[in-house]
């Protein structure tokens, strides 16, 4: 999948949002590298779609860490992005996410709840107590789908959504996320991703209240089965 052919890579489309598969590796939205975001590919993809004169509307819903891949929502209308940041806020959006991890999990199914603080010069998060003044509270769920020689495949729900919430809660149970290199994983995958995918997302429609159940494929767990 050629990061520059978006068509192939939209799960979802209507008046006013647009859901995509995101690369490993790709930015959601600018930043000091200079990189196209995302976020303008889909901006003009839209521009060249429907033939939009001037400036096009494309409002980024949530994001996912560079490393990571999977579905990311754009919003296409300023109403469709005014209802969808309020069914982030209000977590009503279901966030499921397949990871890869070293080793083999103790339990097939847990809930996992630490309290985490975010490290902005290092751009990392650590378990802290509880009692510490900038904890937040983080958990989530997850299962096995499939134990493989050296590493688990498991899929993970979010109920909170803290920084790099996912890869830290995981490392500190001690099973690092595949590459994930920041969080102590033993070796870095080649193309400097990391093996967690946001797989699907599940929700209201804003606008139409049609229910919304989007799947994003990934490949990386059928190479190494």
């Amino acid at each position: 999948m050629k990061k520059s052919n978006i068509r192939e890579r939209i799960l979802y489309e209507d008046n006013h949002l647009i859901i995509v598969n995101k690369i490993a590796g790709e930015i959601v939205q600018g930043d000091k590298t200079g990189d196209e975001p995302l976020l303008e590919v889909v901006r003009t993809y839209i521009k060249d779609k429907y033939q939009k004169p001037g400036n096009v509307f494309c409002g980024l819903v949530h994001r996912i860490d560079r490393p990571v891949s999977g579905a990311v929502i754009f919003a296409k209308t300023s109403k469709g992005l005014e209802r969808m940041n309020a069914l982030v806020k209000d977590r009503n959006i279901r966030k499921i996410y397949w990871a890869i991890v070293e080793g083999h999990l103790e339990k097939e199914s847990d809930t996992l709840v630490h309290f985490l603080r975010k490290n902005e010069k290092l751009n990392k998060s650590f378990c802290v107590s509880e009692t510490d003044k900038d904890a937040q509270k983080a958990t989530l769920s997850y299962h096995v789908l499939k134990h493989l020689n050296n590493y688990t495949l498991v899929e993970v729900e979010l109920h909170s959504g803290r920084h790099h919430q996912i890869r830290v809660q995981l490392s500190a149970i001690g099973h690092c996320i595949k590459g994930d290199l920041k969080y102590g994983a033993k070796r870095s995958n080649p193309d400097g991703s990391i093996s967690l995918h946001a797989y699907q997302l599940i929700f209201e429609h804003p606008v139409s209240h049609q229910s919304i159940n989007v799947i994003a494929p990934w490949d990386e767990p059928l190479s190494i089965i």
